[in-house]
């Protein structure tokens, strides 16, 4: 992605990858958008060859651990869940009850303004903030699922990751979440 100094360099490996929303406006506050993040998830799971070992949304941004399958890339797996999940936010958000509604789409077209390539409104930064993970080294990969599991506990939304129920922390307790992911190490 353009802008981004953490570069996609092998398409099918493990990547820690955080996706932000632009000037850090909240805007996954409300069920409705996380479970519009969710759904995406796990479309990309059955129909893009997405595999999803971690996840977190917080309030303005997400923390993933993904890996595309063999004969697909994970560059276009970002691009369309991206895309996808801001259309489908944005059209919630100008046609649901939201009460910053105004507020909202007015950050989001000044930030699409500011690039000739966008149409109207810019939801996403452009950055992943991708960082490969080597599979020959484990510790780092395991600290990189406990910081998505933990981003909750920081935030002091719960207690125990487990508790916070937009996170892969669920499953890792043994429980099925709602993103169908893989356990690292199974």
């Amino acid at each position: 992605m353009s802008g981004d100094r953490y570069k996609i360099t092998d398409q099918n490996a493990l990547y820690f990858l955080t996706f932000t929303v632009i000037d850090w406006v909240d805007v996954f506050t409300r069920k409705d958008y996380k479970l519009i993040v969710t759904d995406s998830m796990n479309y990309c799971i059955k129909e893009k060859g997405l595999t999803v070992y971690g996840w977190v949304i917080m309030s303005n941004h997400i923390h993933v651990l993904w890996k595309a399958k063999e004969g697909y890339h994970i560059s276009a797996i970002i691009r369309d869940f991206k895309k996808y999940t801001a259309k489908s936010i944005l059209s919630e958000i100008e046609s649901g009850n939201e009460s910053r509604k105004v507020w909202l789409l007015n950050k989001f077209e000044f930030a699409g303004s500011r690039l000739n390539r966008i149409k109207k409104y810019k939801f996403w930064k452009d950055n992943n903030h991708a960082i490969l993970l080597d599979p020959d080294q484990p510790k780092i990969i395991d600290q990189k699922l406990d910081y998505i599991h933990n981003n909750p506990v920081s935030g002091m939304l719960v207690e125990k990751p487990e508790h916070y129920i937009f996170c892969s922390a669920n499953d890792y307790c043994g429980n099925q979440g709602i993103v169908n992911i893989e356990l690292l190490g199974s």
